[in-house]
């Protein structure tokens, strides 16, 4: 995967959610096609945002508190 790709996916997942707007791997393909003339395929932009922690509501990974 090109990095190019991976950090617009990320960029059009975040706005899409932070819109309040559904932000599924098709959703995110159909907006990257509006604005650029090529695009991952759906399965490439899932796989992209399983890696990223982008999926089930969630902004990606966060370090747990360290316990006292």
């Amino acid at each position: 995967m090109k990095q190019k790709f991976v950090e617009i996916v990320i960029f059009f997942r975040l706005e899409l959610y932070n819109r309040g707007l559904p932000c599924g791997a098709d959703v995110i393909k159909r907006r990257i096609e509006e604005e650029l003339t090529t695009a991952p395929s759906v399965a490439t932009i899932g796989r992209i945002l399983r890696k990223n922690g982008l999926t089930y509501r969630r902004t990606g990974f966060y370090d747990e508190p360290e316990s006292s």
